[in-house]
């Protein structure tokens, strides 16, 4: 797995490249070296993996020979997961048909382009003699595949930073001057892209605003988490940092979506996936609960003075962890190979294409989604209210849990609606965010609590030393009546 930078330029055939030696930090331009590259493109017949910017390819020929699938980042960045080829094998591996599922909802991946490329490729070098970045010019003839085949070829300049370079300067300079000597910058982010053009269907969707009707807003809101929810996929299935928990957060938004905006989206008909979408963020709670507790403990431990740090605690941490670490990767990648995932994504897909939209949905956003933000602010109030009714132990820390599930929905609702609203009500719904974030702080002492209180235990029974463990959980104690109180001045 490595990070593409680059920037493509179109060349007038015959036309000589650019010269660049002189050009901000760049000395020398090495002599071209010539290869040849035979690549052939993979999608599905809709072209799904294209409409999401990916590209899948099997390629020979050059040092990186082997299967290519690139992933956006940015306008410029893509993230490229290579694999060797393996003899006989033209289909595409598992492994990388299994990182695409999100795009492609289980259907098959086929070639759809073949382009055999003549690359001149040059080495852009400092006066130090490191390289900064790579030129290629290519000159490429291509092919769609299919019923109706299209041929095609053209030639294009190719500037990619080197390995482990992130000088996006470097790029900025090699473009003005690719331009001042009749370069132009390429519309399009691949080949591939290039060649399929408008046959990529495309899924531009209206930006809401204040003047747009309930359903635009709350469909624009419903595709965008969509988006993320396939966008963060990947990150799980290849352990990305912080994949789970942004996976989970718009399987979180969608179902509060579907649930808030039931005045403009039948319910009836939504519930299913409604459901569907609590089952998946059910399945990704372990690893999410994981993450935020081994590094809250972790960090707990190393503000310790070492001297009251008696016996392998950083050791008993790092073991626990590591074990319900694993059980949860495992549990959310058994959930994304399920055929109940693609059942979900299909569902999701169906909901955007045909939505179920009720009369309600024609009306100003402003005006109806109103009463969903308000209906959001009464559950708070009124899970906040048993909170008060509550005695002290664990059925306070339950209601107290509650008011913060309620808030998140409140600051979903919120957000999601914001486009009709403006800044009044971004202000409300920051507001709620602290609120959410304070309770969620405060429900990781709880669960810290339980689980200092089990590796405790372990210790007296092993016959180690139980102390620092007490002293973290005394700690966290601490911490969650602190907590409360700034909850209580703020609501």
């Amino acid at each position: 797995m490595s990070l593409e930078w680059e920037r493509k330029f179109d060349l007038a055939s015959g036309t000589a490249v650019p010269r660049l030696a002189g050009v901000g930090p760049i000395a020398t331009v090495t002599e071209p070296q010539e290869i040849h590259l035979d690549a052939t493109y993979f999608d599905t017949r809709g072209f799904r993996l294209s409409q999401a910017g990916i590209t899948l390819r099997r390629r020979t020929g050059g040092e990186d020979e082997g299967w290519h699938l690139k992933l956006p980042v940015g306008p410029e960045q893509r993230e490229e997961i290579h694999l060797p080829l393996a003899e006989g094998r033209t289909s595409v591996p598992a492994e990388l048909a299994r990182l695409v599922t999100a795009r492609t909802n289980g259907k098959k991946l086929v070639p759809i382009a073949h382009l055999a490329t003549t690359r001149l490729s040059s080495e852009l070098v400092d006066a130090e003699g490191r390289t900064l970045a790579i030129l290629a010019d290519d000159h490429v003839t291509a092919e769609v595949m299919g019923e109706s085949a299209r041929l095609d070829a053209w030639r294009e300049l190719e500037a990619e930073l080197a390995p482990g370079a992130e000088d996006a300067e470097l790029l900025d300079d090699v473009e003005k001057a690719l331009k001042q000597q009749g370069a132009k910058r390429s519309k399009s982010s691949s080949k591939v892209a290039r060649l399929l053009g408008d046959r990529v269907p495309r899924s531009d969707r209206p930006t809401p605003g204040p003047k747009s009707s309930a359903g635009e807003v709350v469909l624009a809101y419903l595709a965008e988490q969509s988006s993320l929810l396939r966008v963060h996929d990947v990150g799980v299935r290849t352990g990305t940092d912080d994949a789970v928990h942004q996976m989970r957060v718009a399987s979180r938004r969608l179902r509060s979506a579907l649930s808030a905006f039931r005045r403009v989206l039948d319910r009836d008909a939504t519930k299913p996936l409604a459901d569907e979408l609590k089952w998946l963020g059910g399945e990704l709670a372990l690893a999410r609960d994981t993450e935020v507790l081994e590094k809250l403990l972790h960090d707990q431990l190393a503000a310790q003075p070492s001297r009251l740090v008696i016996g392998p605690v950083k050791a008993s941490l790092t073991a626990h962890f590591a074990r319900a670490a694993a059980d949860g990767h495992e549990k959310a990648l058994g959930a994304l190979d399920n055929p109940r995932y693609v059942g979900l994504l299909k569902a999701l897909d169906k909901l955007l294409d045909t939505p179920p939209l009720t009369d309600k949905a024609t009306r100003p956003a402003r005006k109806e989604l109103e009463r969903a933000i308000s209906h959001g602010a009464k559950k708070v109030k009124r899970a906040h209210k048993t909170f008060v009714r509550e005695g002290h132990g664990h059925g306070r820390d339950a209601a107290l849990h509650e008011v913060r599930k309620k808030a998140k929905q409140a600051r979903d609702t919120g957000e999601a609606a914001q486009p009709a609203f403006g800044k009044k009500l971004k202000a409300w719904t920051k507001n709620v965010k602290k609120i959410q974030s304070i309770l969620g702080d405060h429900h990781d002492s709880v669960v810290a609590r339980e689980v200092l209180r089990e590796l405790g235990v372990r210790a007296h029974l092993s016959g180690a030393n139980a102390f620092t463990y007490g002293l973290i959980h005394g700690h966290n104690t601490a911490e969650a009546e602190r907590l409360e109180r700034d909850f209580e001045k703020r609501h």
